[in-house]
């Protein structure tokens, strides 16, 4: 379980077919093989250690859901590690189990952060509300706008997610992991008993 507040961001140092090293001293040594990591979102599962660099398998089943097969040597990444029991809980809880990918459609200047228009694919719409949360590459967000236009969500990002996170590189037509809020599912899941 993760809360979508990014501990880091590093850059691929091996992404092959099916798995990808990632260098990050800090990140590396609170590590365990067969313990759990977010990578944009992702959570994988280490399965190797050498000094700063870490490795995860991703499956088929992976790369059809998320960015994470676009990676490549020297590509950066959002990482988090997994919440523990003493710790607090900011952002929202966040799975690591990636929905979709959405692309993003525009880019505008705010007055102190951007604003992201994303695709809003079908198979999460009806767990996006204004207000609600969104992690989109890890990231937890609040949605400020939905169909605004038809099949889009927006999001505001503050100066600090900006430096941070991967998101100060967004553009038009980036492709971003999406996963919904696991309240808004299971919400969504009971009413439809």
């Amino acid at each position: 379980m993760f809360t979508g507040i990014v501990s880091a961001v590093s850059k691929v140092v091996l992404a092959d077919a099916n798995r990808l090293g990632i260098d990050h001293a800090s990140i590396a040594k609170h590590l365990k093989i067969g313990g759990s990591v977010a990578v944009n979102g992702c959570c994988l599962t280490v399965v190797k250690k050498r000094g700063p660099v870490f490795f995860a398998d991703v499956v088929p089943e992976t790369l059809r859901r998320t960015n994470l097969g676009s990676l490549r040597v020297g590509s950066e990444v959002n990482l988090e590690l997994p919440l523990s029991a003493t710790s607090l809980l900011d952002g929202h809880l966040v799975q690591g189990h990636i929905d979709v990918t959405g692309k993003v459609r525009t880019v505008e200047l705010a007055s102190s952060g951007r604003e992201l228009t994303i695709e809003l694919p079908a198979a999460v719409s009806r767990f996006v509300a204004v207000k609600g949360s969104i992690a989109v590459d890890g990231v937890s967000l609040t949605v400020a706008a939905v169909d605004k236009p038809a099949g889009t969500f927006r999001v505001a990002l503050i100066p600090h997610t900006l430096e941070m996170t991967i998101a100060g590189g967004y553009k038009r037509g980036s492709i971003v992991n999406l996963e919904a809020d696991v309240v808004a599912r299971y919400v969504a899941r009971n009413l439809h008993r």
